[in-house]
């Protein structure tokens, strides 16, 4: 039997979602088997198959019913032949064939049986025979088969399975058949095939998990919701787990493909938040490793990995295990887990998910043993543990102790928000809003809620309306609600004139009923707004956040200093930029905030990223993105800032991906303020890769955006040189000459002088273009002056200087001008920028001479690619040449430059050559 090979799947539109591609190394192979769990797709890659093999398709599809009854699949195979001489006479040979199959007559029955199947094969016409749910063909069929097929090696022959239990000698369809596991469909072709669902990318990401890439699963799971358009948001956790009938039937076939042994032992897995096989071996004993070894076999559950936990391949599965037993039933699996479980917080989990709850003293008791679980997995860093275990905390709360519910509840508002478990959040606040009736407990009950659940929320209007009823003469609570009002206005509905005025009407409200720390947070969010809107205030309205006391703690990324920092970033201060984030990101790794510690994250590799510390930025741009991914934040806010930070630093593709991923979720999401960022960084970097016709497109996007959000300070976000860049070199000469001049004019109204060199940068390409190179080059150099404390701008700027004295015809001025920007990038470990500027230089250096010698080395340079040749690191050769490592690494790069190199390796074997 060869080896198993994989299912691939193209798809390009809706209803090639599940359409597989052929594998190529199924081309040419007479006898496939493609296996795979209910509903992923196996009888749809037969037929494509089949239609691939050119031939008509003859059709079997035995039932459940069929496995008992011998010949039953030689019946139909008759049947589907009918008019052929030899298929009547087989059907009329069923007919007589009774008895023992073991009796001389049984025994002569079915070597007639096998002569006139092996016939009735050769007589038909060229066909493809497709055996549809081989799994149920009865076993004296499959056995005349096995036999007759050896007679028609021609036949082409597809079975559909739903396992892989190869038998000894082989499969019946014959002994080199090819066995195909189908394999589940990715979340790009997810999206396409519930793309008439349109749902938004969460919702993908959610109906993926949910299925395990399954078709069938996911399609009932998405009509379940009943709607055409649009799917709905995540249900409540009690409700989540109850599947839709179609749904629980697929899963229930999946299910009855393993032993009720696997199934026993998959139930407790399912009831386990982190199962595992050390778990199950003390559960059920050694078997465990075997049984779970058939779980996987069956896809149930992925391939085993080193850290030994069990995870289910589609989340539906353990749902569906865990709900279809009774509540006494799973109380009980519940205690044997606890009784197993060597985690203490854990062992309260299941202790608590055991209990009793209509006995109030058990109620009290178990609540108070899952609050103090969840302390220690909130200490631990596992928030979606302590999510869960407040949740339970306040659910298990006598409702008689309103006040200690309220406080539980409240916390796990806070968890679930801390690792944007939505469903958890709107649970909690309902047990809030339904059994505590005290306004300040319900308006932040119902802000928690607004605060959890940020752009995915949909009926924001209503609960808005709701808390301003519940704040009617509190003006703190009231000033909160606005505050809420504002961040919604600004980021959801682009409105930053009305974010502005809601915020001062809250910091008013706030500082009259002497809540200092929510009118420093209106303060704050005035003073963001009015930076964008290019207010001269704004820096006033952030002295005076910044000035109030805070009583309660704050977000990180909520707070003035953090505003303070972004300020100086747009400023190009990035030293006090970073001087202030610094502490900000202990205070967001000690609170747990996920999207705090996530936007201080990609502050501070923004930051970095324009002090030139390139390695440092890819760090925390790469733990920003991991981390938003992991608590299920929006992504358009980490993949913008990866998408800056690996386009200047390490691969241009990947930067592209972040830029699009984030584009994508902000046009599902209508956040218009990071769509316009998205859009950005995605021009920049195809104007980066010297595609500018490319990049005319997203950038124009970002300048109707803003136009529309009302920005006007442009230092926020700095796409106004990169266009016009753009519209030069397009030949849109007077637009750029136009779009240059009404920035220039704005930033020297707002005191923007940071914004300036890029324009010059651009203005000097723009008269490049009009032929007077010598204007360009001397606004180039000045501008590189101006440039030195922000290391990745000037080398950009050294480059254009470079490109423009090479169309100047002043070869030797534009190779100085390139090696400076290539050295600059090199020692500042912006990798594609380096290459960018490598190349420029490599075009402007000495060709190899008429005889075929390459340019010849300084002694400098002989002397370093000589020690690198033979292993030394920069750091030695830096200690035996005494000179610095950023030396060392600019000679090396220049000596790769002239020998036409890319690494060490190709050094080592060409430095003796070249040197000689």
């Amino acid at each position: 039997m060869p080896d198993s090979g994989t299912w691939s799947t193209g798809l390009q539109e809706p209803a090639a979602a599940v359409l597989p591609v052929v594998p190529d190394e199924v081309h040419g192979t007479r006898r496939v088997v493609l296996f795979g769990p209910p509903g992923i797709g196996k009888t749809t890659a037969a037929g494509a198959l089949g239609r691939r093999l050119g031939l008509p398709v003859l059709r079997m599809a035995p039932g459940p019913q069929d496995t008992r009854v011998p010949y039953t699949g030689l019946l139909e195979l008759a049947l589907a032949l009918q008019p052929l001489p030899a298929a009547r006479e087989l059907a009329a040979a069923l007919d007589e064939a009774v008895g023992d199959p073991d009796s001389p007559d049984g025994a002569a029955a079915s070597l007639r049986l096998r002569r006139l199947t092996a016939a009735l094969l050769q007589e038909a016409p060229p066909v493809t025979l497709v055996v549809d749910n081989a799994q149920w063909l009865d076993a004296a069929s499959a056995a005349v088969l096995r036999w007759a097929l050896r007679l028609a090696p021609d036949l082409p022959v597809i079975a559909t399975e739903r396992t892989w239990r190869p038998e000894a000698g082989g499969h019946w369809s014959g002994e080199e058949a090819y066995a195909v596991r189908l394999p589940a469909l990715t979340e790009h072709q997810m999206a396409i095939l519930l793309s008439p669902y349109r749902p938004t990318l969460r919702e993908v990401a959610w109906l993926h998990t949910r299925s395990g890439g399954n078709p069938a699963l996911a399609l009932a799971l998405a009509e379940a919701c009943g709607r055409t358009v649009g799917l709905p948001t995540v249900q409540d956790p009690e409700d989540e787990p109850v599947l839709p009938p179609r749904a629980r039937q697929l899963v229930g076939e999946w299910l009855g493909t393993v032993t009720d042994d696997v199934q026993e032992l998959l139930t407790l897995a399912a009831l386990d938040d982190r199962p595992d096989l050390d778990l199950l071996t003390r559960l059920v004993g050694p078997a465990a490793e075997h049984l779970l070894a058939q779980a996987e076999a069956a896809g149930l559950i992925d391939p085993a990995r080193s850290d030994k936990q069990v995870r289910f391949t589609a989340s539906a599965v353990g749902a569906e295990l865990a709900t279809r037993i009774p509540d006494t039933a799973r109380r009980l699996l519940h205690a044997r887990l606890a009784e197993a479980s060597h985690d203490s917080v854990r062992r309260d989990r299941h202790a608590t998910l055991a209990a009793d709850t209509a006995d109030p003293r058990t109620a009290r008791h178990t609540a108070r043993a899952a609050a103090r679980a969840a302390g220690h997995a909130r200490l631990r860093g596992e928030h979606p543990l302590a999510a869960e275990l407040s949740l339970l905390a306040a659910q298990r709360t006598p409702r008689e102790d309103t006040g200690l519910l309220t406080e539980r509840a409240l916390t796990a508002v806070r968890d679930a928000t801390h690792c944007g478990d939505l469903p958890r959040g709107r649970a909690a606040a309902r047990l809030v809003l339904e059994h505590d009736n005290s306004p300040a407990q319900r308006v932040t009950a119902l802000l928690a809620l607004l605060d959890a659940s940020g752009q995915r929320l949909h009926s924001a209007d209503e609960l808005f309306a709701d808390a301003i009823h519940e704040s009617r003469g509190r003006p703190d609570l009231t000033a909160r609600i606005l505050l809420r009002q504002a961040v919604w206005a600004n980021v959801s509905e682009g409105a930053p004139e009305q974010a502005s005025a809601l915020a001062a009407q809250a910091a008013d409200l706030a500082q009259a009923a002497d809540d200092t720390t929510t009118a420093a947070l209106a303060l704050t969010m005035q003073a963001r707004v009015q930076r964008i809107l290019g207010h001269p205030e704004a820096e006033a309205t952030l002295e005076r956040a910044l000035s109030l006391p805070r009583t309660a703690l704050v977000p990180a990324n909520g707070t003035p200093e953090h505003l303070a920092a972004r300020h100086a970033l747009f400023d190009d201060r990035p030293a006090d930029a970073r001087t202030t984030l610094l502490p900000l990101l202990v205070q967001a790794q000690r609170t747990g905030d996920a999207e705090a510690h996530v936007d201080v994250l990609r502050s501070l590799a923004e930051t970095e990223l324009r002090a030139g510390r390139c390695a440092k930025a890819l760090d925390h741009a790469r733990r920003a993105q991991a981390l938003s991914d992991k608590a299920g934040l929006s992504p358009g806010p980490a993949c913008y800032t990866s998408a800056l930070v690996e386009g200047a630093a390490s691969r241009a593709d990947t930067a592209l991906a972040h830029a699009r991923r984030g584009i994508d979720a902000c046009r599902q999401e209508d956040n218009r303020v990071f769509l316009s960022r998205n859009l950005f960084a995605l021009g920049h970097l195809l104007l980066a890769a010297g595609r500018p016709k490319d990049a005319l497109e997203p950038l124009e996007e970002v300048r109707a955006l803003e136009t529309l959000q009302q920005v006007r300070d442009p230092s926020v976000l700095r796409w106004h040189a990169d266009l016009a860049e753009a519209l030069v070199a397009v030949g849109r000469l007077d637009e750029a000459d136009d779009l240059l001049a009404d920035t220039h004019r704005t930033a020297t109204d707002l005191d923007r002088t940071c914004v300036l060199p890029a324009l010059e940068r651009t203005r000097a390409l723009l008269d490049a273009t009009r032929g007077d190179y010598d204007t360009a080059a001397r606004r180039l150099t000045d501008t590189a002056d101006h440039l030195r404390h922000l290391p990745l701008e000037r080398g950009r700027t050294l480059l254009a200087l470079s490109h423009t004295e090479r169309r100047g015809r002043r070869r030797a001025s534009a190779r100085a001008a390139a090696r400076s920007a290539a050295d600059l990038f090199t020692a500042h470990q912006a990798h594609p920028w380096a290459d960018a500027a490598a190349r420029a230089l490599h075009r402007l250096e000495p060709h190899p001479t008429e005889d075929g010698t390459r340019p010849r080395l300084t002694t400098a340079e002989e002397r370093c690619a000589r020690l690198a040749a033979a292993g030394a690191s920069n750091r030695d050769i830096a200690a035996v040449l005494t000179i610095s490592v950023k030396t060392v690494e600019a000679t090396l790069t220049r000596v790769y430059r002239k020998l036409d190199l890319h690494s060490r390796v190709q050094l080592a074997h060409a430095v003796a050559r070249a040197l000689e």
